[in-house]
């Protein structure tokens, strides 16, 4: 009898990808709070693709590192190059380009929400491609709530927010790419080790942030260590939420895991408004509220 790995298992599985999500919402705030310390203004387009850069390329270097140090193979064909080449243009250069331009451009709290788009239509997606992910009434149902709790944030007056290309359509471009990497991970599985080829995606994926952030003149103009404790945290939440994601959505069927982070919404929204002090808008609460509606339809309909 083959002995189930921990990432199968049911309480693991959920701890971890608790975890992970947990850890993403926290990205909101420290993003923020860095760009601020590092004196990183809405206009400086090349300085925050530069920190971003910094950030995964420090961060895959790690994973990549703690995979040579326990072992794991390095080994891959070389015609999988396109498919993972693609992968990680959209699980971190594209995805980190649009997160942080978007971000910038919108507060913390509403990006996190608006961002909970990447969850239903990963859960969609691997129903049209993988057999483990059927497509259900419950599902339709969940999926519909949350788009609802999507659309609600833009209901209210101006002083509320509405929607901007450079700050809600960069986010939804954001969760697009998220979503589509997350569809591809179980590809990625196939073809090399996952905590290695999440360690290159990230590495590749930084080092290509680092090159376009410096040939848009980005640079740090102030660096302390304040904002050097923000860059570090932001290094460990993608460290840790990366490896354990990626490892989850290669042995479980994606839709439950994609699940759990309608979690990353709701963390944002409340940590933005703690640690960046901004006002919490009645319609958060209702978005957060559809949101959490639509996912509890959806995983209460899983087996």
């Amino acid at each position: 009898m083959s002995r189930q790995s921990i990432f199968q298992r049911p309480l693991w599985a959920a701890f971890f990808a608790f975890t992970a999500a947990f850890l993403w919402g926290w990205a909101y705030p420290f993003i923020k709070l860095g760009f601020a310390e590092f004196s990183i203004t809405t206009d400086m387009t090349g300085s925050k693709m530069l920190f971003a850069g910094v950030r995964f390329l420090l961060s895959g270097i790690i994973i990549l590192t703690i995979a040579r140090l326990s072992r794991r193979s390095f080994h891959f064909k070389l015609s999988s190059t396109p498919f993972l080449l693609t992968f990680t243009l959209l699980n971190a250069t594209l995805h980190y380009a649009a997160f942080y331009i978007g971000l910038s451009h919108s507060q913390g709290s509403r990006a996190a929400i608006l961002n909970s788009l990447s969850v239903f239509t990963l859960v969609l997606l691997a129903c049209l491609f993988f057999k483990s992910d059927r497509l259900t009434t419950r599902k339709v149902l969940g999926c519909t709530l949350g788009f609802g709790g999507i659309l609600s944030l833009n209901l209210g007056g101006e002083g509320s927010g509405s929607f901007t290309f450079l700050g809600d359509g960069m986010i939804i471009l954001n969760a697009l790419c998220g979503a589509f990497a997350g569809l591809m991970t179980r590809g990625v599985g196939r073809r090399v080790d996952v905590f290695v080829g999440t360690g290159y995606s990230l590495a590749v994926g930084g080092a290509l942030l680092v090159v376009a952030g410096l040939l848009l003149g980005g640079m740090l103009p102030r660096v302390t260590l304040l904002g050097l404790f923000y860059l570090s945290m932001l290094i460990v939440i993608s460290t840790v939420g990366f490896a354990l994601y990626n490892k989850l959505l290669t042995c479980n069927p994606i839709g439950k895991i994609a699940i759990w982070n309608s979690l990353i919404p709701v963390v944002g929204a409340v940590t933005s408004c703690l640690c960046l002090h901004e006002a919490f808008l009645w319609k958060y609460a209702v978005a957060a509220g559809l949101t959490t509606a639509g996912i509890y339809i959806i995983n209460k309909g899983k087996k």
